[in-house]
Parts: structure tokens; sequence; C-alpha cells
């Protein structure tokens, strides 16, 4: 009885965060290289972290999605 129980509560938490992971996702704006030009900035790779960032600009050190 409590395997079902423990089952049933960690089915219900997984899904509770599988529902908020979009969501919170959609709330922050993705920027692009475009966006990122657009605002006075530059697309460069940044190798410490393996992606690439806006440089300069309004969006000086977002990330390029």
């Amino acid at each position: 009885m409590r395997t079902r129980l423990l089952a049933l509560i960690a089915a219900a938490i997984l899904a509770a965060l599988g529902a908020a992971t979009p969501a919170a996702q959609a709330a922050v704006p993705a920027i692009d290289g475009q966006m990122c030009t657009d605002g006075g900035g530059t697309v460069e790779y940044e190798s410490t972290k393996g992606s690439w960032i806006c440089v300069d600009g309004t969006h000086n050190g977002k990330s390029i999605d």
C-alpha cells in the first residue's frame, strides 16, 4: 500500500513540474541574433559556456536562442 501511495505522490509531483516548465519558459522572451543586432549589439560565441550571447546593446549578456 505504501508503494502505491508513494508512486501516486511522485506521479503528481512530476505532472505538476511538467506543467509548470513550459509556462516558465514562455514567460521569458527569447532573444535571437536579429534582435541583438537591432539593439546595437553583436552576436558572439562564448566558449566557456558553449553558447551564443549578445554583446553590447540593449540585450547585453543575454543568451541567443
